[in-house]
């Protein structure tokens, strides 16, 4: 059973954790008070450490907890080696500039140091002290090899010595043999041997095969009982047949984070695949920036690590094996449904619903009724963005279909429908974005598969990622061209998508296809970004008209009139955006932030934002869906798109917000915000020190309600007579 957990997946934190620094087109009027923002990189590790507090809920069945776990640990890996590395480069190349707080970066290196150290140390404790004992006492144990009587050892002996051993590669390091390089994320084994003829001591490195499993399961022993063992262990037990006729001195454990960062140079010279292509490669060979050791381990082997790896003290961290816990993903294998998690099975969305069951579904004629608002993963993406470029691909009547592709599954349905549509003949763009961190070698892999179909391969423009999601058919109906469209928040990916919280509009409407059809003219042609009429587009008029529309809630309320604003994104740190959430606060308008990750504002200052409130959502689904609402006098203007409110997002992204217009929609989405508000609803609450409070139980001791799980549910028993996609609550 696969695990509904998604916060560990790859794309997680690289999201939350491009480059960003300050805005050079902001200038701080001194109006405000210079302590008004967050650090936005402490923030991110307060976001990791309520991921860390879902693991220390007991409430939670265990293997979710050991779930949050692993994704504590893969998160703040990826912090590692895009946030802390990028801050060490800029310091190592003299560009390092104060961050948004006006610290100097070297202080913000240590700041981060204080806390990584203490969450690590609370993340292993969380291990140790609550979730292996009570996988224990769930019939899951983790066995050390002190724990195995001698009929498991020599069990063990012969799954070594047949599955294990062929793979092992020590590495001596000695006049003949240079110290080796120590690839990133990877485990090892630091060995000290000593040769009882000449006395001499030696060192060697082994690395622990990534390719094997990380907890090595144990022969039955008759109890029923599910035993693992971790590999490392079980090796470091087994170091007599690696080194035969040597002395064992020392052997522990350690693990090196790198700086995975990736730079691209485009030009006009070469290929930005080609360029990229070389990036990677380099990318393997970044500069150690984390050295993660058991808290056994000797100061000459310690001494050594760090002289060889050039590491400091600062980014050296002592912890109790087992490391890298970020290997507890793989018990989300095991098939205990009673510990994990009640399985969700997400419904049509009744809008995509023929009116007779017996009837084949038509997405076209479903979006022709009207405006469809999807919510992912309570409604099936499958069964509407998946179905409705499946129809697209193989309706003789589609002429052209024109689609972004930021992160996509390997295995993508969405890519092999675009194949089958330029197989049969229709004009098929897809605008890849090879530069989504981490997935840039799989998209260049994709990028070349559509070429050889027959595909318009593009790559956006030059110096911009192309991050909205977009996707546009054009059909011939009788003696016209009608454009049906789909404008979402999240990636085309059938497998986050089951686990990403992301909304999307399916719509007919004229206006929004012809939006569309000249962002596309622009993204693969050399068209200049002019104004739209039901979009929001970045670099160039997102910011403003984000602006633009806070300033008119604060006129109105200064007028006396209706006023509110309620924003939901995955990070919120752009400079002028929070000022005029301020001013906007300053003014009286009631102002609700919705965010995931990080977020640099602070809520209730007396004289600054006492009229907003901050909370967060963590569960099962990954909160995706970025919303944008607007009182606007009592007649809301309210979008959805792709945006955070970053600087990467406003100024060096193609990103895309669209309005809605049906008044049921945007009914819904402000009752979506009444439920995530709401003092009965699990979820942290920002305070104005930066710190972020849980709020799980009420007076009385009982869980609050789940937004996640109620929202399932009104979603699964709704009933045909709300056609709007989502209409009715």
């Amino acid at each position: 059973m696969e695990s509904t957990s998604p916060l560990g997946d790859a794309t997680l934190a690289a999201d939350l954790l491009d480059d960003d620094e300050a805005d050079p087109q902001w200038i701080d009027d001194g109006t405000m008070p210079d302590d008004r923002f967050l650090d936005r990189e402490l923030s991110w590790l307060a976001f990791n450490q309520r991921v860390l507090e879902l693991a220390e809920d007991d409430s939670l069945p265990v293997l979710e907890r050991a779930n949050f776990l692993a994704i504590f640990a893969s998160n703040l890996d990826e912090f590692f080696m895009v946030r802390v590395a990028g801050l060490k480069r800029r310091i190592a190349t003299g560009l390092a500039v104060p961050t948004n707080v006006g610290k100097a970066p070297a202080d913000v290196l240590a700041d981060i140091s204080a806390k990584a150290h203490e969450l690590q140390a609370r993340h292993a404790r969380v291990f140790r002290e609550q979730v292996k004992p009570a996988l224990e006492s769930s019939g899951i144990l983790i066995e050390g090899w002190r724990d195995l009587d001698q009929a498991d050892r020599d069990r063990i002996d012969e799954i070594f010595s047949t599955q294990i051993f062929p793979v092992l590669m020590p590495l001596a390091v000695d006049p003949a043999h240079p110290f080796p390089y120590i690839s990133g994320l990877s485990l090892n084994l630091s060995v000290r041997v000593r040769n009882p003829k000449t006395q001499r001591v030696e060192f060697a490195r082994l690395k622990v095969p990534q390719n094997l499993p990380r907890f090595v399961k144990l022969p039955d022993d008759g109890t029923g009982r599910l035993r693992y063992i971790a590999l490392e262990d079980l090796i470091s037990n087994h170091l007599g047949e690696l080194f035969p006729g040597m002395e064992i001195l020392e052997h522990h454990e350690f693990r090196v984070t790198r700086n995975e960062d990736v730079e691209i140079e485009e030009d006009e010279t070469e290929s930005l695949i080609q360029a990229l292509e070389k990036e990677l490669l380099r990318r393997r060979f970044g500069p150690p920036i984390r050295l993660e050791i058991t808290d056994d381990m000797d100061d000459v082997t310690l001494g050594l690590l760090m002289q060889e790896l050039d590491i400091t003290e600062q980014e050296v961290y002592r912890l109790p094996a087992p490391l890298d816990l970020g290997g507890l993903f793989e018990l989300q294998k095991i098939d205990r449904p009673d510990l994990k998690s009640p399985r969700r099975v997400p419904t049509t969305s009744l809008a995509l619903q023929p009116k007779d069951p017996t009837d084949k579904p038509d997405v076209f004629a479903s979006i022709s009724r009207g405006d469809i608002l999807l919510h992912h993963p309570y409604e099936s993406f499958a069964t509407s963005v998946q179905t409705f470029l499946e129809q697209a691909a193989a309706d003789p009547n589609v002429l052209a279909i024109k689609q972004t592709l930021y992160r996509t599954s390997g295995d993508s349905p969405i890519v092999e429908a675009l194949i089958d549509a330029a197989e049969a003949g229709k004009a098929v763009l897809a605008l890849v974005e090879i530069k989504a961190r981490f997935d840039e070698q799989a998209n260049i892999t994709w990028a070349r598969k559509l070429e050889k179909a027959g595909v318009h391969v593009g790559y956006g423009i030059v110096g911009l990622k192309t991050h909205c999601k977009l996707a546009l058919v054009v059909r011939q109906e009788g003696n016209r061209l009608k454009h049906y469209s789909h404008i979402g928040t999240g990636n085309y990916n059938p497998k986050t998508s089951r686990i990403y919280e992301d909304l999307g509009l399916l719509t007919a409407d004229d206006q929004v296809g012809k939006d569309l059809t000249r962002l596309f003219n622009e993204l693969s042609g050399y068209a200049i970004e002019k104004k739209f009429k039901r979009l929001l587009v970045a670099p160039l008029h997102l910011r403003k008209g984000l602006l633009k529309r806070i300033g008119a809630e604060t006129k109105n309320a200064l007028a006396g009139k209706p006023a509110r604003i309620r924003i939901k994104v995955n990070s919120m740190v752009d400079e002028a955006v929070i000022d005029a959430l301020y001013r906007a606060s300053q003014a009286g308008v009631p102002v609700d932030i919705w965010v995931r990750g990080i977020c640099s504002l602070r809520p209730g200052v007396p004289g600054l934002s006492e009229t907003i409130r901050v909370r967060s959502i963590l569960g099962r689904y990954l909160e995706h869906s970025r919303i944008f609402w607007f009182e606007n006098a009592g007649d809301p203007q309210v979008y959805i798109g792709s945006a955070d409110i970053m600087h990467r997002n406003l100024d060096r992204r193609i990103e895309a917000l669209v309005r809605l217009v049906r008044p049921e929609h945007i009914g819904e989405l402000g009752g979506l915000f009444d439920d995530a508000m709401a003092e009965t609803t699990s979820s942290w609450w920002l305070g104005a020190d930066g710190a972020w409070v849980r709020h799980d139980r009420d007076a009385d001791g009982k869980p609050l309600r789940d937004l996640q799980t109620d929202r399932m549910t009104q979603i699964a028993s709704r009933r045909r007579g709300g056609r709007g996609g989502g209409g009715g609550r």
